[in-house]
């Protein structure tokens, strides 16, 4: 399709937003795009401030004619304004009604379910490709499970991956922690973002969300509870689904678990601990207590702390022929910002620019990133520094 922009970032002057900027006008000088926001005045700063060369779009989040104004002009819109269940709604029905691409960094599950259960069809039949979850939410997991799948060449029983990573905070995130609150029990279903009729009893049986504090075979680490597994387990199981369904299957009755992976036992119950706590504090109406001690949208890691900051997962992969296979992604820098915003950014640019998207052009829906962008993204996010290795 020509459109007269490869890629519109909305929420441009976020946190995120910024660094996606940064981003692209530092490695892709001659990408022919547009920001675009609720702020005028903001978004006017933020290209005088970094020297953008791009056009600006006005658009609040609640103005779906302004939002169809820049989805109906370009290729894909990157989405960095969350919540997503807050700010991004409007803009995927926009791209869904425009045929647009889209990607984002959110971690909402429930929103993503949202988005499946009202523009899935549609875009499915349009080819359009809807990629939420294209961050550190849930990349690394998605597309190492991808990776560690497609490179054992043989069907995989049960994969578990255990993540390490050092990094900082922002207030984006932590808003859209305190906004999401205690989510119903339906939306606590392991395969929440699961098509229907896709979930056997054997799965059902081996894929809860709870963790265990233990050694991690072959390794002097130890097991505990994951950050981000709640979010990325289910969405390496709508993969799973959507490759089977797709006759391109994982292997029978696939089972996914992410667990965190600490340096001692010590550190794995205490961090583990504070996790557990956390998460029962955000159900409560205690978060309203502590929510003003906490980062504010719009704030966040310093540089410093950005460049220091690294993610790693270690993946291991038991085949249905009682083999096992390990494979590894590693990327420098603070996995929630720096390797996001790369992450997102390689995204937006493999469904802008790649010609061989998995299961070709007229291929859509509601997708995760293994599914829509597959091995393109892989490809770049390598060239971009993120490496991807079997160990063994």
């Amino acid at each position: 399709m020509e459109r007269k922009y490869q890629i519109v970032l909305y929420g441009a002057t976020g946190f995120t937003g910024r660094l996606c900027a940064q981003y692209f006008q530092k490695n892709y000088p001659d990408l022919n795009w547009a920001i675009a926001g609720r702020n005028q005045n903001k978004l006017d700063d933020l290209k005088k401030e970094l020297d953008l060369k791009c056009d600006i779009f006005i658009a609040d989040s609640d103005d779906y004619e302004a939002i169809i104004n820049f989805a109906n002009q370009t290729k894909v819109v990157l989405s960095a304004a969350g919540p997503f269940a807050r700010y991004s709604t409007k803009v995927v029905e926009a791209c869904v009604e425009c045929k647009t691409h889209y990607t984002d960094i959110t971690g909402e599950n429930h929103w993503v379910k949202g988005l499946i259960d009202k523009y899935h069809d549609k875009a499915a039949l349009d080819g359009t490709r809807i990629v939420p979850s294209c961050g550190y939410d849930s990349i690394p997991s998605d597309l190492g499970v991808y990776f560690s799948v497609t490179r054992s060449n043989k069907p995989v029983r049960h994969i578990t991956v255990y993540h390490s990573a050092k990094g900082g905070a922002s207030g984006g995130t932590t808003e859209t922690m305190f906004t999401m609150g205690p989510l119903p029990k339906e939306m606590r279903d392991p395969f929440l973002l699961n098509p229907q009729g896709t979930v056997s009893e054997i799965q059902k049986n081996r894929s809860s969300d709870g963790f265990s504090v233990k050694p991690i075979p072959g390794t002097d680490a130890y097991s505990g509870m994951g950050l981000m597994a709640f979010a990325n387990t289910r969405v390496v199981r709508r993969s799973a689904a959507l490759f089977d369904l797709n006759q391109n299957s994982y292997g029978t009755d696939f089972t996914f678990k992410e667990l965190g992976n600490y340096p001692s036992k010590a550190a794995a119950r205490i961090t583990s601990f504070i996790l557990v706590s956390a998460f029962l504090v955000i159900a409560t109406p205690l978060r309203y207590l502590v929510r003003p001690f906490l980062p504010k949208p719009g704030d966040g890691p310093d540089k410093e702390t950005r460049d220091s900051g690294w993610f790693r997962g270690l993946f291991i992969a038991e085949l249905e022929d009682g083999n096992e296979k390990r494979f590894e992604i590693y990327g420098s820098g603070d996995p929630g910002y720096k390797s996001t915003s790369k992450m997102v950014c390689e995204s937006a640019l493999t469904l802008a620019f790649s010609e061989d998207l998995p299961f070709g052009k007229e291929f859509g829906g509601v997708l995760t990133s293994a599914v829509g962008l597959g091995d393109p993204l892989i490809s770049r996010l390598m060239k971009a520094g993120i490496t991807f290795e079997e160990l063994s």
